[in-house]
């Protein structure tokens, strides 16, 4: 028997994820007016304290507008909306989103060579003591879940190293949304166990504080993985 982690939900939990599952469905299109929160609340069956709360939820997440007069309508999240909203629209109803999937990964090949060059620039010995010490547990595991976790790990001190509150914010959003997949991605990535020599070269770099040299070695980190979850994701989309 397969044992997943169970998912508690909050009533606000609830309806934020009715709404959105709606708003992505195309049956509440930008714009459109929510029912009142008596309403919502008599068809929900629940109160009108947790109605509220779900709203502002929606509200502060950018899904949702509140007017003037109550009216609660429809906002454009792809335009209001923060990274925040990113693992929730990753995965929905148990099942990954192609489409936000590629996305993900397009932004981790993009942003991160951009994190690793920073981190040179900032970092120092103390930040490739760091990276090697990871380095030396990912030389003794065979284990692909484990082998991610440690590779999320090494770019957690990279980001550490970058010292911008923007990347950190980034890449914190990113890890939430990457991170639960692991297990269900541990096929997909098997041949990238055991590759280390780009994470050596770019600990190099960041140690001899060479900002060009930790950049492609950053794209070599990446590529591999990269390449495997899009061809992943290219086949679940011919399925669909």
């Amino acid at each position: 028997m397969a044992l997943r982690p169970v998912i508690r939900q909050t009533v606000s939990d609830q309806v934020f994820e009715q709404v959105l599952d709606d708003v992505l469905d195309g049956e509440l299109a930008v714009g459109d007016p929510l029912p009142s929160e008596r309403r919502l609340a008599e068809v929900l069956g629940i109160s009108r304290p947790a109605v509220r709360e779900a709203l502002q939820r929606m509200a502060q997440t950018g899904l949702v507008e509140v007017r003037q007069g109550g009216t609660t309508t429809v906002r454009d999240f792809r335009r209001a909306a923060g990274l925040d909203l990113l693992p929730r629209l990753l995965v929905r109803a148990g099942s990954f989103d192609p489409g936000v999937a590629r996305s993900l990964i397009e932004a981790r090949s993009e942003v991160g060579p951009g994190i690793a060059a920073r981190a040179a620039e900032r970092g120092g010995p103390g930040l490739a003591a760091g990276l090697e010490e990871v380095i030396g547990e990912l030389a003794t595991t065979t284990d692909v879940v484990r082998w991610q976790q440690l590779t999320l790990d090494y770019w957690d001190l990279l980001v550490d190293g970058a010292d911008s509150i923007v990347f950190r914010l980034m890449y914190n959003s990113l890890r939430i949304a990457y991170e639960p997949a692991l297990p269900a991605l541990a096929s997909v990535l098997a041949a990238e166990v055991g590759q280390l020599e780009p994470y050596r070269l770019l600990a190099a770099a960041v140690r001899a504080g060479d900002p060009d040299t930790a950049r492609a070695a950053a794209g070599r980190v990446l590529a591999p993985a990269a390449d495997s979850l899009l061809a992943a994701i290219d086949a679940l989309g011919a399925d669909l």
